[in-house]
């Protein structure tokens, strides 16, 4: 016991030190090249599209560079455009005016023009319109709006970040994205490592929300995680990335009995889940995204009872992107 308060100790001073950056963790070369990349963009006026899976941070990348920006003491407003209807979207960016449509009665700024002289996060670009993807490239020509039910234009100040979960090349390839706001989005690329390439990062990380829920725990006393437990957290594959293990330390702090937490603290079924990782880092990277997207679509759509709309949010992805997803992989609901 004594070494693992030692060795948690440890981690939880290495955590003070160098190793959080604009409430990003990590100390692995893969997350340097982010912070590097961050440093480099933010004090600039260039668009930025994050690439990363479900969970890797999007977010708190875009919030990154806008707090080290110029443009800090303004606005940052975040669009997500895979959780809005397509009919609700325009508006919801341009704003519009009194009677523009049905229950417009009173005119109302869009996103970007409350955003103005700051940054707006449109997060999962992949799943806009074409119609809508025309006027967002128009706008990142011209600088300029009109709202919905107006034709007089509105010059604007906004640093457009853009984020994804998808390739979107080959949303290109397959016509569902266009080229010329790709090359537009895409004057810096930061790419963000899931947890399983992070090796370095699992068990910083794992002390980090230690630390930051521990007031959940309800006065319990909780040191640290036994050497199954963070073994395991080792050799597990993380699908669900940063969120999934931020939501399963505030599960076991909850439910933990003892000082340490441990594997199934943590809702791992020990033998199962080490033999999902093993076999992920065994298979190919195709083969072990196909079979992990495959085996998180099910467990969605259980714990859902065969609700999509329900079970998309729950892996964080659109409706229509799920949908794709269960034809692809021929998955009933």
């Amino acid at each position: 016991i004594y070494t693992l308060e030692k060795e948690n100790q440890r981690l939880s001073e290495k955590l003070k030190k160098d190793y959080q950056f604009e409430n990003l963790v990590g100390s692995s070369p893969l997350m340097e090249k982010v912070f590097q990349m961050i440093r480099r963009v933010a004090p600039t006026e260039a668009t930025v599209l994050i690439v990363g899976e479900s969970g890797t941070g999007r977010e708190l990348v875009a919030r990154a560079i806008h707090n080290l920006s110029p443009r800090k003491n303004y606005p940052f407003v975040v669009i997500n455009c895979g959780a809005i209807p397509e009919n609700l979207l325009e508006s919801e960016l341009f704003g519009y005016e009194k009677g523009a449509f049905t229950d417009a009665y009173t005119q109302k700024k869009g996103k970007l023009e409350v955003a103005n002289k700051g940054t707006v996060f449109l997060d999962e670009i992949g799943e806009m319109s074409l119609s809508l993807q025309v006027k967002i490239l128009r706008f990142l020509q011209e600088k300029v709006i009109e709202r919905v039910g107006s034709n007089t234009p509105i010059g604007l100040d906004v640093r457009i970040i853009a984020a994804t979960n998808q390739d979107l090349k080959e949303r290109i390839k397959e016509g569902k994205f266009r080229e010329d706001l790709y090359y537009r989005l895409s004057v810096i690329n930061i790419n963000l490592p899931p947890l399983r390439k992070r090796k370095d990062d699992i068990l910083l990380l794992a002390n980090y929300f230690l630390n930051k829920y521990r007031k959940e725990a309800g006065g319990k006393k909780i040191k640290g995680f036994t050497k199954e437990a963070k073994n395991l957290m080792l050799n597990y594959s993380w699908p669900g990335n940063v969120r999934e293990m931020e939501n399963r330390i505030r599960r076991a702090l909850i439910l933990a009995d003892n000082s340490f937490i441990t594997p199934s603290d943590l809702g791992f079924e020990e033998k199962k889940d080490m033999d999902i990782g093993r076999e992920t880092s065994k298979a190919s990277l195709k083969e072990a995204r196909r079979n992990l997207e495959i085996e998180l679509i099910k467990k969605a759509l259980k714990e859902a009872k065969g609700n999509v709309s329900l079970a998309a949010k729950l892996l964080d992805i659109s409706r229509p992107t799920l949908y794709d997803l269960m034809k692809k992989y021929n998955i009933s609901g």
